[in-house]
């Protein structure tokens, strides 16, 4: 076994005590975002502000590399984790809602460019051999914290305090922040490769592997999106729970992610390639969201294992996302990881689009319909791949 002395002899361990601070501080607000948004601005445009947030993400993911190149991943992580807690306390405590709305567009932002940050030290720690064990064992941490943060907001969002759950988000942020400047200054840069955005796009597109791997990542991000914005709106609005059951009914939703990602990571290492799980993941991915449209009873457990049931699709297409993609990638290669961080605000970008379009002619609950149908065009995508064994 060479994976053991790999993670617990190298700055790995450090940098998943980060994400696990760093999630859990993005998590806890989440799910009550959009319901806080609506108290500042009429709901008809609070997927603008999401818009314009994804906007915002993307066009600082095409500019990073050139900060990289100039100040270092280490620097430029910590400018950004300073930026996201004062931006946080901001919200908690500003009384303007323009303000508010800015310095939530902003955090949005900043939340991105974090993760593609810590990506960037993930991979500079990783070899291809143990790519699926290292993600998984990265995801595990941060799904820990996905875990916890829904029944904690739900415990904090007493009488409608909105201002705790921010404010509490940036307290939790604070340990992994000292924890990252303490411990990771010695973080080497690779040499970034410099990249114009429409070289990178040029290079994703003629890999046949990487612009499939490129558009399952799509599917799963369009996924997430629109389960963050309409599951607790379906859930509270038409099913009637109370926020202090779908509090604790999340976090059940999110147990396979911490449970599957780490062993389906090594699965994928040493025994099985990514296309086959892949391949699972979006067949029951597209199952659970499918049963969503046939089910209405208000039944905690019924929910709770469909919701579940729609996570175990998701984490096995996460992990293999990941694996296949930095099996293909070095840290180096800033601009194109950039361009696949890029999916998640373009989902953002372009999920609530198609939701409102969608809910112009028919019920929310078609909206879930239709969302399994487009996971189910997943499969072609992962069975087209080849294997990286």
């Amino acid at each position: 076994m060479h994976f053991r002395p790999r993670i617990f002899f190298s700055p790995l361990p450090i940098i998943y005590i980060v994400s696990f601070f760093f999630t859990l501080h993005a998590a806890v607000p989440v799910y009550i975002n959009s319901s806080f948004l609506s108290t500042l601005i009429s709901e008809k445009y609070v997927g603008l502000i999401y818009s314009v947030a994804a906007l915002l993400a993307i066009i600082a993911l095409i500019l990073i590399p050139r900060l990289l190149k100039l100040v270092g991943d280490y620097f430029a992580t910590l400018l950004f984790i300073v930026l996201e807690i004062v931006a946080l306390i901001g919200i908690a405590f500003l009384e303007d809602a323009n303000l508010i709305i800015a310095l939530f567009i902003i955090s949005s932002a900043l939340i991105t460019l974090i993760s593609f940050d810590f990506d960037l030290i993930v991979e500079g720690f990783s070899k291809n051999a143990s790519t699926g064990s290292i993600r998984g064992l990265y995801l595990t941490f941060a799904n820990v914290a996905w875990i916890i943060a829904p029944t904690l907001a739900a415990l904090l969002l007493a009488n409608d305090a909105y201002w705790r759950v921010y404010l509490a988000a940036a307290i939790i942020f604070i340990p992994g922040l000292f924890i990252f400047a303490g411990r990771l200054e010695s973080f080497k840069d690779p040499l970034y490769r410099m990249l114009h955005f429409r070289r990178a796009f040029a290079i994703v597109w003629h890999d046949k592997n990487l612009r499939y791997i490129f558009s399952i990542s799509f599917l799963l991000q369009f996924f997430f999106t629109l389960m963050v914005i309409y599951t607790p709106l379906y859930l509270h609005e038409y099913i009637g729970f109370e926020w202090k059951e779908i509090g604790p009914m999340f976090s059940i939703m999110l147990i396979p992610f911490l449970l599957l990602e780490a062993p389906l990571g090594h699965l994928a290492d040493k025994i099985l390639g990514e296309k086959e799980l892949l391949i699972a993941g979006f067949f029951m991915m597209a199952l659970a969201t499918g049963a969503i449209y046939f089910f209405a009873a208000h039944s905690f457990a019924l929910w709770a294992t469909i919701l579940f049931m729609t996570r175990v699709g998701a984490a096995c297409v996460e992990i293999m996302t990941e694996t296949y993609f930095f099996k293909k990638v070095s840290a180096g290669d800033a601009a194109i990881i950039g361009l696949n961080r890029s999916v998640r605000p373009f989902a953002g970008l372009i999920g609530p689009l198609v939701a409102t379009g969608i809910l112009v002619v028919a019920a929310l609950p078609s909206l879930f319909l239709a969302l399994a149908v487009l996971m189910l065009f997943g499969i072609p995508l992962a069975a087209a791949l080849k294997d990286t064994r």
